[in-house]
């Protein structure tokens, strides 16, 4: 592991600002998607229509569902991210947990979380 690149404090610094950056606009999202799926309950509730059989587009149940989906992903990425904040400032930030070589700046703007280099991801 002789030279192995590691994160200067300008590079944390950046990574910081994405990750808070990040997080503030999942935070955002959670809120208009619990929005919008409470907003399809609550039509689901007041409409005595037979949406599972209407021939005109999706249902009701099929919208709820998938605005469900795409919550649990953004509270799961939302967590991903909360988890990496509190890692940039470790030591071991950056290193690929793989094969201890640098993970690159450039892969952990993208994806913050990430604890492998393109490398030993694939």
């Amino acid at each position: 592991m002789a030279d192995v690149p590691m994160l200067t404090s300008r590079d944390r610094r950046a990574l910081r600002s994405h990750v808070l950056t990040e997080l503030i606009r999942f935070d955002e999202q959670i809120v208009t998607l619990t929005r919008s799926f409470d907003d399809i309950v609550e039509a689901a509730v007041q409409s005595n229509v037979d949406d599972e059989h209407d021939p005109e587009g999706t249902t009701i149940a099929f919208e709820r569902q998938q605005v469900a989906a795409l919550l649990r992903q953004a509270k799961m990425d939302r967590a991903a991210l909360m988890l990496a904040r509190d890692r940039i400032e470790q030591p071991g930030y950056g290193v690929c947990e793989h094969c201890k070589g640098f993970v690159g700046l450039e892969r952990l703007l993208a994806l913050p979380s990430a604890a492998r280099c393109i490398s030993c991801a694939s």
